[in-house]
């Protein structure tokens, strides 16, 4: 049986083993969320705010599942991570079996609208947008119609936090709490001119459409 992890420093150095995305894409805005946002973002789910242990969780734009698995390894009941990108959910499958939580996370490669149900948690880690305008909205619609508690992380900014707090009261959902980050982005693409680059970013915690029925 899979031993559930307390401390986020163990939590930090197991998502460090989790292999990034080998060859990134610039549209699609691949960034590998850092093990320290990601152990922080989890922790504040499973332990300030009980989301995640016993728990059904769903990483949105999972990538090669450092939050999905991260989720298993805290004690999630069951993972479900979704991406549009083969390559990435063939690896996050990979890093599940090397992690030893296969059997509680299930790997889904293919588009955010095929994906129903309800889940108590969404996790997700958005395209910002800045490749692809309006990027990140479908990811915040569809967390909302999916979960009954969101885990989303966006770029800071005053106004962007004011438009993105609009926009998920718009589409039915509430802004539990803000909580300000920072994430270190590495030299992944041509027009990265630095070796690496530190952006502020907000973790939203939001109630979604799903808590309505409840």
């Amino acid at each position: 049986m899979q031993k559930r992890l307390v401390r986020k420093l163990d939590l930090e150095k197991a998502i460090a083993k989790i292999k990034p995305h080998p060859a990134p894409k610039a549209y699609l805005e691949q960034y590998t969320i850092t093990p320290q946002v990601a152990a922080e973002m989890l922790y504040i789910a499973a332990y300030i705010h009980d989301d995640i242990i016993k728990k059904t969780v769903l990483d949105l734009g999972c990538g090669t599942g450092r939050l999905a698995i991260g989720a298993a390894l805290l004690g999630a009941r069951e993972t479900i991570g979704v991406d549009i990108d083969k390559a990435a959910v063939r690896l996050a499958r990979k890093n599940a079996e090397k992690m030893g939580v296969e059997e509680k996370t299930l790997w889904v490669a293919a588009n955010l609208g095929v994906i129903h149900g309800t889940f108590d948690t969404v996790l997700q880690n958005p395209p910002f947008g800045v490749q692809r305008r309006r990027a990140d909205r479908k990811f915040i619609k569809k967390a909302l119609e999916l979960g009954d508690r969101i885990y989303s992380l966006h770029k800071s900014g005053e106004s962007n936090r004011e438009f993105i707090k609009r926009f998920i009261e718009k589409h039915g959902g509430k802004v539990k709490g803000i909580c300000p980050m920072k994430i270190d982005i590495p030299r992944l693409f041509k027009f990265h001119t630095k070796r690496k680059r530190s952006v502020m970013v907000d973790l939203y915690r939001i109630e979604g459409k799903a808590c309505e029925s409840i």
